[in-house]
């Protein structure tokens, strides 16, 4: 078991803040930050979009991955959401510890 952030975004703050909650209370991250105000530019059908984001960031281990992808994907509005767990390397181990128990 390993330490992962994930991340998506969404285009408004209370969608992301109702999955984040969401996330946290049915324990498939132990933490979840939501960071409004990002600036996305991406391509989508053909042109190069813009658009205002919400970032959502969220604490969870490698054993939980699969149920929070699952979950994400069917709770959000997007036709593709961006979904991306990125490994973390190194990691104080008492919070660590606080990870992996916020999970139980």
């Amino acid at each position: 078991m390993k330490p992962l952030l994930v991340f998506t975004t969404f285009n408004s703050k209370e969608e992301a803040f109702r999955l984040a909650e969401k996330l946290v209370e049915q324990k498939l991250a132990a933490c979840v930050q939501v960071i409004e105000g990002v600036k996305s530019i991406y391509f989508w059908k053909g042109k190069v979009e813009r658009e205002e984001e919400v970032l959502v960031i969220a604490k969870t281990t490698s054993d939980r991955y699969k149920e929070l992808e699952a979950f994400v994907f069917n709770s959000h509005p997007y036709d593709v959401p961006e979904i991306v767990a990125v490994p973390v390397e190194e990691v104080l181990k008492e919070y660590f510890t606080w990870l992996k128990d916020s999970l139980k």
